[in-house]
């Protein structure tokens, strides 16, 4: 899943002389809450809502005497973030979920080839391709089993859960936190026979460790691990 697939396109900029008074108007009328800063074109920074809370009414004071017009004629130049992170346009969302982890950052630019702006990704987007990725919610019944990483173990899941009338949503593995030689397998299915349930659960744990099974249905949440 690439990020040039997910971004949001059509962008809001500024330029550096754009006010403080009319960067916060522009980010709550259209609710966001990271502006890219163009200037001839090319990108010279982000203001974001964490930069509007930082300009302390500091800013503003003259002579000892707080001056809040001064405030709000406040240039964004000053107190934008210079040179952001950028994101490639051919990143993957996972490497770009990373990216705003490490920098604790809720969004950034995309750029293409030329570094030219062409979009922004923020944590909103990448939600959005994860739950595009997971499958739609509704309805559907969804298991988590730790199983030996052998080359049929997925396979034989997703057998034993069609025989049970379900077709498959999504599946998603990992490695994580596990000896080696394991792997956990979350599996998301429609149309599963609900009749079946205690079956299903005792055929899957024939061939794991359950984790979980979820059925978002009826809201039913069994935890075993």
């Amino acid at each position: 899943m690439l990020v040039k697939h997910w971004m949001t396109k059509n962008v809001i900029t500024v330029d550096p002389d754009c006010t403080l008074e009319r960067a916060i108007q522009i980010m709550k009328s259209k609710k966001i809450r990271m502006l890219p800063v163009l200037k001839n074109g090319a990108l010279k920074g982000v203001i974001t809502d964490r930069d509007l809370k930082r300009a302390s009414a500091s800013d503003a004071v003259t002579n000892n005497k707080m001056d809040l017009s001064a405030l709000a004629r406040l240039k964004i130049d000053s107190i934008m973030t210079r040179n952001p992170i950028r994101v490639p346009y051919n990143y993957t969302i996972d490497e770009t979920a990373e990216l705003l982890l490490e920098h604790k950052i809720s969004g950034a630019p995309v750029v293409d080839d030329m570094n030219n702006l062409i979009g922004v990704i923020t944590q909103t987007n990448v939600y959005k391709a994860l739950i595009s990725l997971t499958g739609k919610r509704k309805d559907s019944v969804q298991f988590g089993v730790v199983v030996k990483d052998t080359r049929n173990s997925i396979k034989e899941m997703a057998e034993l859960l069609r025989n049970h009338g379900g077709r498959v949503i999504s599946i998603l593995t990992s490695d994580d936190n596990l000896p080696k030689g394991y792997r956990k397998v979350f599996m998301r299915m429609s149309d599963i026979d609900r009749v079946r349930l205690d079956a299903i659960t005792e055929e899957l744990q024939a061939k794991g460790e359950l984790i979980y099974i979820i059925d978002h249905h009826d809201n039913v949440r069994m935890v075993f691990h």
